[in-house]
């Protein structure tokens, strides 16, 4: 879905611009007066054809022609030299302020509460961060340091030509404004379809790798021709995208050719009856046309330049409202060191809804007391990956208390709160890295030793161990190239080398075969053991040892107590229980029983499935 435009708000751009101009202040005091030096030395050149021609050659003044070349050459070696120097200071300026933006803004963006990235569609972060960011270039680059000295060039290029000939040059003024007016409708016109071409190209070819990475998918659900038509459609919007480019760019070519052939034309008639009324001279009229290109150029490099900087006045009022928004941490000065952590959770009464008036935890109470096990179980929605959030801080409730060892939550220094978490959640995701990297992610600096020990726990070293690369091991983006299962068990591994005090599963056993998970079983328990834990049960038979089960139902817990007290309570639990445990059964008695003929039993299991696991 593509974002919606709006107005730029220049107060709020014109801010974040003058804290980057400041910010680049010495750089760009360096800059104007090379700037300056350069365009007054390129004016050399074009000034010495009148004396060339009208001295040196038309009164045979030979001995001018020595200095005259001499001055030139010198001319010609300041502008080389402070053009590469103006790109030095500037340029590099530039690309270090983009660079210092990127990251602030980055680190910002990551500091963001979770529900920002829950509305915001990633694209238009990683835009923010790469696309946005760019325009600042403009700024405190080249650009503005540019338009200031076409300016400067287009003023004195436009006097030199007045002093030449006022008549020709009143004509010439209104076709050039005619042709810099044309450039900048013309930039403005091409300059959105050009960036939108990045983001079809971005589109397409994201659809292509999700059609080749889901292939099996594809061909199972025989949508091999809804593939081809869905990217038939975007290469053709790409294509239209890029003739619409193509058309642009040929009609600025022939208008550019078309003003040039006008000019030629003005400076032809008007020129020539200069020179044979003597009102001119050769040497005049060959300097006024070096002249005009002086004045036509900057003309050009205002417009584009203009534009540019418009885009990045809009790219910096993105950029600012991003930087405005408060971060999940911004009040962590004024709340209270948690140096260690027992992790004694105490929730008192709490609410919690996404949407005004919608309760997704309706006066929720309990007590988990510091290295007790609590499960939660219910139905779809029933709000148990909510209370989780509410654990990890990802989310506050707006009624009563969530406490961990006796002091508020939202009383905590963030950070250090979630330093003491570790967490194996429902998508097990890893970084494209080995992955001895991606187990040491909980932990930055762990020896191998370290991960090796983790690793053995979660049994992760069985199947590392016979990997060509071991622990150097690519993973691939998302972990692509493990099983669902060892993406599962390095997860585990990682929350084991973080050694938490609170430790929250999220069916942390899902993608597990009955082997392995009797295997990771004996390892969770070892984690579990001196830690708070809270678990969301995929299977019911795992959460046989829990000190206490909560289930929930639309928000409210409805039973709470250990296994054996639920199943003799005869309530939702054992329903639950009974209705998983039948249908396991019936698996283990029929596994070779044909789907088709069991379809009631599949649709049972499947209802016990998801009736617990989420």
């Amino acid at each position: 879905m593509a974002e919606e435009k709006r107005k730029t708000d220049y107060n709020n751009a014109w801010a974040e611009a003058r804290e980057l101009i400041w910010a680049h202040r010495k750089q760009l005091a360096i800059g104007f007066p090379l700037m300056i030096v350069n365009q007054l030395a390129g004016l050399v050149l074009p000034a010495s054809a009148k004396f060339l021609i009208d001295d040196v050659i038309g009164k045979h003044a030979v001995n001018f022609l020595l200095p005259l070349a001499a001055a030139v050459g010198v001319a010609t070696l300041i502008q080389a030299a402070s053009s590469f120097a103006l790109s030095q200071v500037m340029s590099i300026a530039a690309q270090r302020a983009i660079a210092d933006m990127r990251k602030r803004l980055q680190a910002h963006i990551l500091r963001l509460p979770v529900s920002y990235f829950d509305s915001t569609q990633s694209g238009i972060l990683i835009s923010r961060v790469m696309n946005d960011a760019e325009g600042i270039r403009n700024l405190v680059g080249t650009g503005l340091v540019q338009l200031v000295g076409g300016i400067i060039t287009a003023i004195v290029a436009l006097a030199v030509l007045f002093y030449l000939n006022w008549q020709m040059t009143a004509i010439t003024l209104v076709v050039l404004l005619l042709f810099g007016g044309g450039m900048a409708v013309a930039f403005k016109r091409l300059r959105p379809i050009f960036r939108q071409r990045s983001a079809i190209t971005a589109e397409v070819t994201g659809r292509l790798s999700q059609a080749m990475g889901g292939v099996r998918i594809v061909k199972t659900y025989v949508a091999e021709r809804r593939e081809q038509k869905t990217f038939a459609m975007g290469i053709h919007k790409l294509f239209r995208n890029i003739a619409s480019t193509l058309t642009g760019i040929s009609a600025v070519t022939a208008f550019s050719t078309m003003i040039i052939g006008v000019v030629g034309v003005i400076m032809i008639v008007f020129g020539g009856r200069a020179i044979l009324a003597g009102t001119m001279t050769l040497g005049d009229f060959i300097s006024y046309v070096f002249f005009v290109g002086l004045l036509a150029a900057p003309l050009i490099q205002i417009a584009s330049i203009g534009t540019q900087i418009s885009e990045a006045f809009a790219g910096l009022d993105r950029i600012r409202e991003i930087r405005r928004m408060a971060t999940e941490d911004a009040n962590d000065g004024t709340h209270s060191e948690v140096p260690t952590l027992v992790g004694d959770v105490r929730f008192d009464h709490v609410w919690f809804e996404y949407k005004p008036n919608t309760p997704v935890l309706r006066d929720v109470s309990f007590h988990a007391s510091a290295g007790s096990t609590t499960a939660l179980v219910g139905s779809s929605g029933s709000g148990k990956s909510t209370l989780i959030s509410l654990i990890m801080a990802f989310n506050h409730p707006q009624q009563g208390t969530i406490s961990v060892d006796g002091r508020p939550l939202e009383s905590l220094k963030l950070r250090q709160y979630r330093s003491h978490l570790g967490v194996v959640l429902q998508d097990n995701f890893l970084f494209d890295g080995t992955v001895g990297e991606n187990i040491a992610f909980s932990k930055p600096g762990a020896t191998m030793d370290e991960i090796r020990e983790a690793s053995r726990i979660a049994h992760c070293d069985e199947f590392i161990s016979e990997f060509e690369n071991g622990y150097d091991t690519i993973v691939g983006e998302r972990g692509v190239r493990l099983s669902g299962g060892q993406r599962q068990r390095v997860a585990i591994a990682r929350a084991i080398l973080a050694d938490p005090r609170i430790l929250i599963l999220d069916e942390a056993t899902s993608s597990l075969d009955s082997e392995s998970e009797a295997l990771i079983r004996d390892g969770l328990r070892s984690l579990r053991s001196g830690r708070t834990t809270f678990v969301i049960a995929h299977r019911l038979s795992t959460i046989a040892s829990a000190n206490q089960i909560l289930v929930l139902e639309n928000g409210e817990i409805i039973e709470r107590g250990t296994q054996p007290e639920l199943l003799r309570l005869g309530g939702r639990y054992k329903q639950l229980y009974d209705t998983q445990y039948r249908a396991e059964q019936d698996q283990f008695i029929n596994p070779g029983e044909d789907f088709t003929l069991t379809e009631e039993k599949g649709s049972v299991k499947v209802a016990a499935r998801s009736d617990s696991s989420l």
